[in-house]
């Protein structure tokens, strides 16, 4: 099918819409929990939307989506604090206080679910797709919701964005200069959550973790400000989110919600190998080149201080002694020498084999890198 027939489509136009929403509100607020190292927290606050959901539905009696989100927003929060109590004050570990409040909510949102589709009303079903999403359900109404929560988070990340960035980079300073540090991370879990409710439509609160944390982990390869992080990340938020929506709507039996967790993953692969500078291939590469130089750097080394041992300037150094010296042939960084000015075959005694002495360019820049491993002190 055609892309703009495609777009075209209300349906298609509703999941694009969501999607971006989702990509906006998700790579925005991961880009802090990444930072924070709370990664899990993103998987525990999802798993705990479930019983919120429930919760939403039994007090609007019907699949309302304003109800569930803020069910589902109360239920994370409530996890949130949860954890931070059993980290405070007892001698759990975070992520043991993170494994318990996961456990115990996912296991009351399974018990309320199960309840709920044991009842008469006819009005719950489809509940259960709050698990892995239905992106084709939403409504113009529910991106109204929707966008009214994006913007909440937007709006508020703008307004406290210094206070956000020293509270995430160096809380013991934050606390320092008088502020209140508590309340600053309570705020940004909380906002955590909203993401998390934002995307209970499109990818369920078993998906939903992805989303939180692949797009800032894309772009934390990329980025080296917390700024760039964030606007990249959304951006990742808003390209998996869109690809994952045409490809479902291009297909047949496709659901939206692991499309999209699985084009964002596949930019996190790509970043983790890519990326300039943090990427797995320019890593390998940098490794290679260094230990051309360091081998390089090496034999001039062994060169001059064998030229300086027999007190010949222009010793020749059988290469198969070199070979015995290092335990593996040095032909090949003897070549690159040889091509950057630096050393030359020569002939020495017939039978012998190849020989190899250091130019004046070579002497000068080994007693250049000698002088850079031991320096004289003045």
């Amino acid at each position: 099918m055609p892309m703009l027939a495609l777009l075209s489509d209300y349906t298609v136009q509703n999941v694009a819409i969501g999607a971006v929403l989702l990509g906006v509100v998700s790579g925005m607020l991961g880009s802090f929990a990444v930072l924070r190292q709370q990664s899990l927290l993103g998987d525990t606050l999802a798993h705990a939307a479930l019983p919120g959901v429930c919760i939403g539905f039994l007090i609007a009696g019907t699949r309302d989506l304003g109800w569930i989100m803020a069910g589902a927003l109360v239920t994370s929060v409530l996890a949130a604090l949860f954890v931070l109590a059993l980290t405070r004050r007892t001698r759990i570990k975070t992520d043991a206080a993170l494994g318990t409040a996961l456990g115990l909510t996912f296991a009351a949102g399974v018990v309320l679910l199960t309840w709920i589709q044991g009842q008469s009303n006819a009005s719950q079903g489809g509940l259960d797709t709050f698990l892995f999403g239905q992106a084709a359900a939403t409504l113009r109404s529910d991106l109204w919701i929707m966008g009214g929560v994006t913007l909440i988070a937007v709006a508020l990340v703008l307004c406290c964005w210094k206070q956000f960035k020293l509270v995430t980079f160096d809380p013991e300073f934050a606390g320092a200069s008088g502020l209140p540090v508590a309340l600053l991370e309570g705020v940004l879990t909380a906002m955590i959550a909203l993401a998390v409710v934002v995307g209970l439509q499109m990818v369920g609160v078993v998906l939903m973790t992805s989303m939180v944390i692949a797009p800032a982990v894309a772009a934390r390869q990329w980025a080296k400000r917390l700024e760039g992080m964030v606007v990249l990340a959304m951006g990742v938020g808003i390209v998996a989110g869109l690809s994952g929506a045409l490809i479902s709507a291009s297909a047949r039996n496709l659901a939206t919600g692991p499309l999209i967790v699985l084009a964002a993953t596949a930019i996190v692969l790509l970043s983790i190998l890519f990326a300039p500078g943090r990427g797995v291939l320019w890593e390998q590469i940098r490794r290679w080149h260094d230990r051309g130089t360091i081998g390089q750097r090496q034999m001039l080394s062994t060169l001059y201080k064998l030229a300086a041992h027999h007190r010949d300037p222009e010793y020749p150094a059988e290469a198969g002694m070199l070979d015995g010296l290092y335990g593996v042939r040095t032909q090949g960084i003897l070549r690159r020498l040889e091509q950057r000015g630096l050393v030359e075959a020569v002939e020495h005694m017939p039978g012998e084999g190849h020989h190899w002495t250091l130019t004046p360019a070579g002497r000068e820049e080994a007693e250049r890198v000698l002088a850079s491993v031991s320096p004289e002190t003045p």
